[in-house]
């Protein structure tokens, strides 16, 4: 159990929770949700000890193991994979090392011997036999390969460094576990391994996630973030919106009634109150308006951006071909052999655990890099627009929103533009920002604008949930939804690709595709899938076994 009490936290002036009193039990899944700013990250380091309380304490039962997911990807770099995963349970793995320098003494004393022995029992009892097989499970089911296991960290690329730093989160079963987006960066395959081990872990998990989908598979209770307090919902994602949705409608109504009772009360005041015969009941009446008081109904800390992509232009019936599409980067082959044609009325979402072919295939249909095989063709009618996954080039200029934005637009107006960048959640002097200065999620806000007014009937859109709020993403979601134009995008967001898609294309690890006009979950049971399972499964075990 881990519990806040009275919990206070000051940033100068501004009280960012004000006495948050919050219990977290055992056996339940928390999501932790809130807007952008709201405090969700800085509540949990409060809760790991990370960040002290104004006032306030956090009381955590005694003997209790808590874990986090650690968010410096540069912290473990000096040690192997296998090494940073078992240092989750630090006791553990410093037992292990207690154990190997006193093994390793060339004068081995009695001391040594009864210190050993100590270690021994201690490490039984942890269950430390177990360990490197325990942290290689982790491993594998979160996509890291056994050969990259003895790895130093240092040698990895981003997204499994990722992945190993939740593995340890996640190692030697912790009796409170705290995890700060956890799904970023991950594939759906991953996400998917992530989502079954929290629903099948006994302890008490607290999560932050933008993925409404994941809180939604693995949460038991959310806990809502909103005028610097905490208020605590039985149930997931969706219960907590519906359950809030409705409460603030019951709240509206009452105060809807009241507003028409003090009306009826204070018309028959004002008529009476100068008739000596209906004085006394003017009197009683000035006493019940007195009585009645509205509730207190502040506007949520919540913004919803408007996000509403139209086509210029209607699509013809030829979208696009590809043929025979091959890719080779560094030596390895990203796409090989690729052919599909999209249709008028394809939304195509590309999944898959190779993030790199997806990016590159995007880069090749927008015009970005030249296949090394094979061709591609637009029909005469389209328009793209391109949504990139690195947009490191886009911002690295001095131009503020608005001029930048302008380059794109037919009318070549501020306030035009401006309203654009209104709906998107940019007001007044935002718009005259530096590109250069902005947030990942403003970023994200801003190419959203420039799709919006380039109105183009395709899109492509590569990650763009990546760096959005909740509200963002929700609104984004809708977008996609209601566009009338061809889509084709990756997002590791599973609603957004469940709700949006009606084809998917997933590349797989050797750059061949399977191409398949489904729903994604319809496509996840599908016998393709179970196929490709188990022909990976197979070469995996294969490569082990060499």
């Amino acid at each position: 159990m881990i519990q806040a009490s009275n919990v206070t936290l000051r940033l100068g002036k501004k009280a960012l929770f004000e006495e948050v009193n919050i219990k977290f039990t055992e056996g339940n899944c928390y999501g932790l949700i809130g807007a952008n700013g709201a405090g969700k990250s800085t509540f949990l380091k409060i809760l790991s000890g990370v960040l002290e309380p104004t006032n306030g304490e956090v009381i955590i039962t005694p003997g209790q193991r808590l874990s986090v997911l650690e968010q410096d990807h540069f912290k473990y770099d000096e040690f192997t994979v296998l090494d940073t995963v078992i240092m989750g349970n630090q006791r553990l793995y410093d037992i292990m090392k207690e154990k190997d320098a006193i093994y390793m003494k060339e004068d081995f004393s009695d001391e040594d011997g009864v210190r050993a022995a100590e270690l021994e029992s201690e490490f039984a009892e942890m269950d430390g036999w177990n360990a490197e097989s325990d942290a290689a499970t982790l491993l594998n089911g979160l996509g890291v390969p056994t050969e990259d296991h003895y790895m130093v960290m240092g040698d990895l690329d981003g997204a499994k460094k990722v992945k190993v730093l939740l593995a340890r989160a996640l190692f030697g079963n912790p009796d409170i576990l705290l995890l700060d987006e956890p799904t970023n960066h991950l594939d759906l395959d991953a996400i998917g391994w992530l989502e079954e081990f929290l629903i099948n872990f006994e302890n008490t998990v607290i999560v932050v996630s933008h993925d409404r989908y994941f809180l939604n598979k693995v949460c038991t209770h959310t806990a809502d973030i909103d005028y610097g307090k905490i208020q605590l919902y039985a149930g997931n994602y969706d219960f907590w919106y519906e359950s809030s949705q409705l409460i603030m409608k019951q709240r509206k109504e009452a105060n809807k009634k009241k507003e028409e009772q003090i009306k009826e009360l204070q018309e028959f005041i004002q008529r009476f109150s100068a008739n000596a015969s209906k004085s006394k009941q003017a009197t009683s009446r000035k006493r019940a308006l007195e009585k009645i008081e509205l509730d207190d109904i502040r506007p949520s800390s919540r913004k919803y951006p408007y996000i509403d992509f139209r086509p210029n232009r209607e699509i013809g019936n030829e979208v696009l071909t590809v043929e025979h599409l091959s890719k080779t980067i560094d030596g390895e082959k990203i796409l090989d052999d690729i052919s599909f044609t999209l249709n008028r009325e394809d939304k195509v979402a590309l999944v898959g655990s190779n993030e790199a072919a997806k990016t590159v295939l995007f880069q090749i249909l927008a015009g970005e890099l030249e296949p090394d095989e094979g061709e591609y063709k637009w029909g005469v009618t389209t328009s793209q627009s391109y949504f990139p996954k690195d947009n490191t080039k886009i911002f690295d200029n001095d131009l503020i929103i608005v001029d930048w934005l302008t380059q794109f637009s037919e009318v070549k107006d501020a306030t035009y533009v401006r309203g654009f960048l209104g709906r998107m959640l940019f007001a007044g002097e935002d718009g005259v920002k530096k590109m250069k200065v902005l947030s990942g999620g403003e970023k994200v806000r801003v190419l959203l604008s420039r799709m919006m007014i380039e109105g183009s009937n395709i899109l492509m859109l590569d990650e763009p949930t990546d760096h959005l709020d909740m509200e963002s993403i929700t609104a984004l979601n809708e977008g996609l939804k209601k566009f009338k134009g061809v889509l084709i995008f990756s997002s590791r967001d599973h609603q957004v690709v469940e709700t949006t898609a009606n084809r998917i294309i997933e590349i797989l690890p050797n750059g061949t595709i399977i191409d398949k006009i489904t729903t994604y979950d319809e496509y996840l049971e599908s016998d393709e899938m179970a196929r490709k399972r188990t022909v990976y499964n197979t070469t995996d075990d294969e490569e082990n076994d060499d």
